[in-house]
């Protein structure tokens, strides 16, 4: 098997890919799409098969599916970034990427989305046959392209589709945590974020690509207890300020969701089921 992954030097990629290649069978080959050679070295130095190019170069796209049995699309554009270029590379190349590996035979394509493509909240966890509902904190280009994404993608005949929704990210280093207070000023003091950790996101993307039977599937892929904002503070060391508690919480169960699927059809159980837990392990 032969598994293509994109995305690799981003912050989950470049933790996903290590464990990836650990748990390769004999046999089973690795191969990273990166622009840059120099931050393709260590991969290469894992064992990965590297190949240097842009996701929205179509000869770039070719000599990365040729050969390929899977393929994991992990890159992503947000935060900060052009409308024009959440599009081009959230939307655009995710559907050139997965044409390019359904006309070079590619049998699976796991496309790595996330939860805000859910939009507004229902009341209750967000479960997978949830249609999306554009509005609510942080709408914009990078989910509108990500549902976009999906779409387009699901809907291609020929190739087993799957698709992996994550929470906030963290953890092993990741700034993630810290960043989030930049938004956090605006949060009701016990608003809730949905969160992962980077040794769970992987688990469940590496369950989801080796998974038999799950084609045409999404699943949700995050831990068992949302933080608050007043716990967010406590994370990073900061103190709450004075006059959070002014903020409301309009919709109380943006973002949250329910993971009872990839728990029961492919047996996902995090190692970490809280960013307590974590911090207790010292895997911040």
């Amino acid at each position: 098997m032969l598994t293509l992954v994109t995305g690799t030097t981003g912050q989950v990629g470049r933790r996903l890919v290590p464990r990836l290649l650990a748990q390769a069978r004999p046999g089973e080959v690795v191969r990273v799409l990166v622009r840059d050679a120099a931050r393709g070295e260590r991969f290469a130095e894992l064992g990965a098969e590297v190949v240097v190019g842009d996701l929205r170069d179509e000869v770039a796209l070719g000599k990365a599916v040729t050969g390929a049995d899977a393929v994991l699309n992990v890159a992503a554009s947000f935060r900060g970034v052009p409308d024009e270029e959440a599009w081009a590379v959230n939307r655009d190349a995710a559907i050139a990427l997965g044409r390019a590996a359904l006309a070079s035979g590619v049998g699976r394509f796991v496309q790595v989305s996330t939860g805000m493509v859910y939009g507004v909240g229902r009341g209750r966890p967000l479960v997978e046959e949830d249609e999306s509902r554009p509005g609510g904190q942080m709408w914009g280009a990078y989910n509108e392209s990500k549902v976009a994404a999906e779409r387009e993608l699901l809907a291609l005949e020929g190739m087993d589709v799957r698709v992996g929704r994550l929470p906030f990210v963290y953890g092993e280093g990741d700034p993630h945590l810290a960043n989030a207070l930049m938004w956090a000023s605006n949060w009701a003091p016990a608003q809730r974020l949905q969160m992962g950790h980077h040794a769970d996101v992987a688990q469940g993307l590496l369950r989801l690509l080796y998974a038999p039977g799950v084609a045409g599937r999404i699943y949700n892929i995050a831990d068992d207890a949302p933080v608050t904002t007043v716990e967010l503070y406590q994370l990073n060391g900061v103190d709450v300020p004075a006059d959070l508690q002014d903020n409301p919480d309009p919709d109380p169960w943006f973002g949250i969701m329910s993971t009872q699927r990839i728990r029961r059809d492919l047996g996902y159980r995090p190692l970490y089921p809280s960013v307590w837990s974590a911090r207790d392990a010292g895997a911040l």
